[in-house]
């Protein structure tokens, strides 16, 4: 791997584009082309993931929303196929219908380093553009793999976080890169939209604080629509504003750490193999990562406690990250509401850890349901748990090694009798480290789960084996990936929604 400093630069310094972080993220993407069969069957498994997801999230406003206004922009021949309707429209309407589809659920796969990352947030316009150009589904692989390879980089490297910069400003690069690798467009073109990407793309992080709303779903498919109109105007001879991210009035400058930004951003070279797909991983639960240990941590400890009722206080000892983002030091008020939004549900670890505790799992429905948030018991045994930083959680967070990495955490019940019961969990069961991490059978059992009563059983099957065989597909095979669903229930569904201007 070859360190690249990222610094801010006067304006007189008229720095190279070849020394710019835009243009070695663009070379990336151009020097794809010989990819690994673990990072291939790799992309296959998240290809497989993101269309679970999606089947499961395809009656949901957000997602109707998003899929109303894809339809209403059809033309721009051939098109690409907006996920539960059968319609094609314009790629870039195709990724943001059917990017909302795949993040609504908060359920796919995720990075976690100096910054938050969902990465199969890549594959909902690369699958588009690939559809609308007639490329083929090895041209999808190279391209969801280079997205992977700098998204993953610019994660490990540059944290937006700290600054309440949303995290879908790395996304747009990472799919204007994805874009560049499957088209194989120059480095040139994939280097101006890299910077047109991420300079329409930055917005703050109170999309995921406080009351959040449905935007969460959105914001992401907002970055992949952005990326593919980038990658358009860059075809087309536009430039973009240079140098993005070094520049004295740029990125690192006023957004990030200030004038005296220093990040090092590590990136393979161009022989290289491009294998970070294979550090990131999914979610067995449809909430916010760093509760997936602690979803699997309840299991157990509940086993321990006897009635909930008896339990005085619960505090879950964690990393800066969970305590800060999903836990009580985020002061939102909201984290305690049962009246408070799915998206807030799923971005509160206490909520979390007192439904698990009470129901031993997680469902993807159920949990989020009024009824389930409201119920009193619920909510007072939710009022009793808190989380504190754990400076040795916050340092296994941010270990260098995967292979030590934790984002888990130690919880402490006290009971009312005063005796304490306490377990501690690194990583997720389905944590390529955990106790059975996720492997083909879990992704295809995910996908059966959440297709069941929206996919036939054959159809199921049918694009479980086009998706294992996803690098012999020719274009034709490749425009027909989606899994066949029951479009009159979605029409249905859509024509009770209210119309916007389109």
């Amino acid at each position: 791997m070859i360190e690249h400093r990222v610094r801010v630069h006067p304006s007189a310094d008229r720095l190279p584009r070849e020394e710019q972080l835009a243009w070695k993220l663009a070379s990336v993407a151009a020097a794809t082309e010989e990819l690994e069969p673990a990072a291939v069957g790799m992309a296959v498994n998240r290809v497989i993931d993101n269309a679970s997801v999606a089947v499961a999230s395809l009656l949901r406003r957000p997602v109707a929303v998003a899929r109303a206004q894809a339809t209403a922009h059809r033309g721009a021949l051939p098109g690409a196929s907006v996920f539960g309707s059968g319609v094609r429209v314009s790629p870039e309407w195709a990724a943001w219908a059917n990017g909302t589809a795949v993040r609504e659920l908060d359920f796919h796969d995720t990075y976690l380093a100096a910054d938050y990352s969902h990465p199969g947030d890549n594959i909902p316009p690369l699958l588009a553009v690939a559809q609308h150009t007639g490329r083929s589904g090895a041209d999808l692989l190279r391209g969801v793999i280079a997205a992977y390879e700098v998204h993953v980089a610019l994660v490990k490297g540059i944290c937006l976080h700290a600054h309440r910069i949303d995290h879908v400003a790395h996304l747009s690069a990472a799919t204007a890169c994805g874009l560049g690798a499957l088209l194989r467009l120059p480095t040139e073109v994939t280097y101006q939209a890299v910077q047109q990407a991420v300079h329409t793309t930055t917005a703050t992080r109170q999309s995921r604080k406080g009351e959040i709303s449905s935007w969460k779903a959105y914001a992401p498919a907002f970055a992949g629509k952005a990326a593919i109109e980038a990658v358009d105007r860059a075809m087309r001879g536009e430039t973009s504003p240079s140098p993005l991210y070094e520049g004295e009035d740029g990125f690192l400058a006023w957004m990030l750490d200030g004038p005296a930004a220093d990040y090092a951003v590590l990136l393979p070279g161009p022989d290289e193999p491009r294998r970070a797909i294979l550090d990131t991983y999914t979610k067995e639960y449809s909430a916010e990562y760093q509760a997936q240990a602690i979803i699997d941590l309840a299991r157990r400890l509940r086993e321990k406690t006897g009635p909930l009722e008896r339990v005085r206080s619960v505090v879950l000892h964690t990393s800066h990250h969970t305590h800060r983002v999903i836990g009580s030091g985020a002061n939102d008020p909201q984290k305690y509401d049962p009246t408070a939004s799915r998206e807030t549900l799923d971005h509160s670890i206490p909520y979390i850890l007192a439904v698990a505790l009470e129901d031993g799992g997680w469902h993807h429905e159920r949990s989020y349901a009024p009824e389930r948030a409201g119920r009193p018991e619920t909510v007072a045994l939710w009022r009793r748990i808190s989380t504190v930083e754990d400076p040795e959680w916050t340092r296994r967070y941010h270990d260098p090694d995967p292979e030590r990495r934790a984002f888990g955490g130690r919880v402490v019940i006290t009971l009312a009798d005063g005796s304490v019961v306490e377990d501690e969990l690194g990583v997720a069961d389905a944590h390529p480290a955990g106790a059975r991490p996720f492997d083909r059978p879990a992704y295809r059992g995910k996908f059966r789960t959440l297709a069941e009563g929206v996919v036939a059983p054959a159809d199921q099957e049918r694009f479980l084996a086009a998706a294992a065989n996803l690098a012999g597909l020719d274009a034709a095979g490749l425009a027909q990936l989606f899994p066949a669903v029951d479009t009159e229930a979605v029409r249905a569904f859509d024509a009770a929604l209210p119309g916007g201007l389109f």
